[in-house]
């Protein structure tokens, strides 16, 4: 059985997420598919030695500082990725890895941290901490996370199996995505 694991971003190995991800590799040793990752931050942690293929966005300029300033480009980077020859395709999600494009043949499990917040439950909240209640800004955060929610939803019949963190992740699973997370 061939494994991928897709994860949103790898800037740290520190977080709860990546100890996640830490365990997965330990276990099955599968390259890593990101957006984007920082390797100045990765060094002596364990994510030094995993194989790790970015997106496009890696090569962006500041996408290491600045990488949620490319939300808009998120989706298309995430379907970049060919994963055609893995069997089993793991996504590890709170963003957009769980839109990775796989094939009849393949099984693709979610490990569901959360549908997005910012394009979600969290979208006022979102645009009011970022300053981004009115002008031309706000006009186009209000568009693309339009775009995001749109493409968040039919994303989400790409994966074969949900898993969520919590039973409160699954029911928002359920809510925004009408699946059934175990």
């Amino acid at each position: 059985m061939k494994l991928a694991l897709v994860n949103d971003w790898l800037m740290s190995g520190v977080g709860g997420s990546e100890k996640v991800l830490q365990a997965i590799c330990e276990i099955f040793n599968p390259p890593l598919f990101t957006l984007v990752s920082d390797p100045k931050n990765l060094q002596d942690t364990f994510f030094e030695k995993v194989e790790i293929h970015n997106s496009f966005v890696q090569k962006l300029p500041f996408s290491k500082k600045k990488y949620r300033n490319y939300l808009p480009f998120f989706p298309m980077a995430i379907e970049q990725f060919n994963l055609s020859t893995y069997d089993v395709v793991l996504s590890c999600s709170h963003s957009v890895a769980k839109g990775v494009l796989t094939n009849s043949e393949q099984l693709h499990i979610c490990y569901c941290y959360t549908p997005i917040r910012y394009a979600w439950d969290l979208y006022y909240q979102y645009l009011r901490e970022s300053k981004l209640e009115r002008g031309l800004k706000a006009k186009l955060a209000k568009f693309f996370l339009h775009y995001v929610r749109m493409w968040d939803i039919q994303s989400a019949s790409r994966v074969d199996e949900y898993v969520a963190i919590s039973h409160f992740i699954a029911k928002r699973i359920q809510k925004i995505y009408g699946k059934t997370a175990s």
